[in-house]
């Protein structure tokens, strides 16, 4: 269900093809929810058959057509109703967390090998969070709000990213490693 919403958010933003969708989870929404392409495909055609979407076959100059996904008024009904709605937290399913709880059995050296691993995920994560942050224009709350709330998740993302970043080094100390 949310992963339908979130579809119709992004429609509700600008109409999109698969692929556009697609690109939008991998390049505005990694820091908050994943999708693979069969999920998102699936969804799509779920929206489109409940009448909450709808496609337009953009003739391809030179290329292959684009089928684009427009939001319908249905749509955009459950999207508002969606976000008004209070969302509960959802449990947390991390196995990177479990394999750390269940850790006791490695070598130290064993450990700091995935801890160094992650750590230089996370901060690849989040410098590519940090990239994109940057190439986004200042928006104002009053006149650009879509805009800013967007910025605003991006920042709760890299946060999210030093936090972790902050655990595995808090981590790492423990194991007398010097944190970098």
């Amino acid at each position: 269900m949310v992963l339908a919403r979130i579809i119709l958010g992004f429609l509700a933003i600008s109409p999109m093809s698969g692929y556009d969708l697609i690109r939008a989870f991998r390049t505005s929404a990694a820091h908050f929810w994943s999708a693979d392409k069969a999920q998102i495909y699936r969804t799509l055609a779920r929206l489109v058959a409940d009448g909450h979407a709808r496609t337009e076959v953009v003739p391809g100059t030179g290329a292959p057509d684009r089928v684009v996904h427009h939001l319908e008024a249905s749509g955009r009904d459950l999207l508002i109703e969606w976000l008004a709605s209070d969302q509960k937290p959802q449990a947390e399913r991390d196995a990177f967390t479990a394999q750390i709880f269940f850790a006791e059995s490695l070598t130290t050296g064993e450990l700091r090998g995935i801890l160094y691993a992650r750590r230089a995920a996370a901060v690849d994560a989040r410098d590519a969070l940090r990239a994109v942050e940057r190439s986004l224009p200042n928006a104002d709350p009053t006149t650009q709000r879509g805009a800013w709330l967007r910025r605003k998740t991006l920042e709760q993302g890299i946060r999210a990213h030093e936090a972790h970043i902050e655990w595995l080094d808090d981590i790492r100390t423990g194991l007398g490693d010097a944190a970098t």
